[in-house]
């Protein structure tokens, strides 16, 4: 009979919820953007250095900020809500960037404050 299989221990302080939330829909939305590109490209008829280039950053910006939530947060949710603003914004050439940004607000502000309501200290 083998013995029971235990989890390993967990070392170092686990993350806490609210930068995984966060790090979770920048990523997402990264892919999302980059998907985007070529439907700006091929159904909206932009041009693909510009749809390129825009998507481009966009896809960089949700990146890096993706990897600041780990050490400067509050830098993160700012820049992250700007994001957000900007995507909701390129609906004016991309209309189903309308929706889609929508979508990731939406998932943003729960992500901030579900995540805060869960990593704030339990009190008596």
């Amino acid at each position: 009979m083998t013995p029971p299989v235990t989890a390993a221990p967990v070392t170092g302080h686990p993350q806490p919820i609210t930068k995984r939330l966060c790090m979770t829909v920048l990523i997402m939305e990264a892919v999302v953007i980059g998907l985007a590109i070529p439907v700006a490209i091929q159904i909206d008829h932009l041009a693909p250095g510009s749809a390129l280039t825009a998507g481009g950053v966009a896809v960089g910006a949700a990146v890096i900020l993706a990897g600041l939530t780990r050490r400067l947060l509050t830098a993160a949710l700012v820049g992250g809500s700007l994001l957000q603003a900007f995507v909701i914004v390129s609906g004016i050439t991309v209309p189903v960037m309308y929706f889609l940004g929508g979508i990731f607000a939406a998932l943003w502000i729960i992500g901030i404050f579900l995540g805060r309501y869960v990593d704030r200290p339990a009190g008596p």
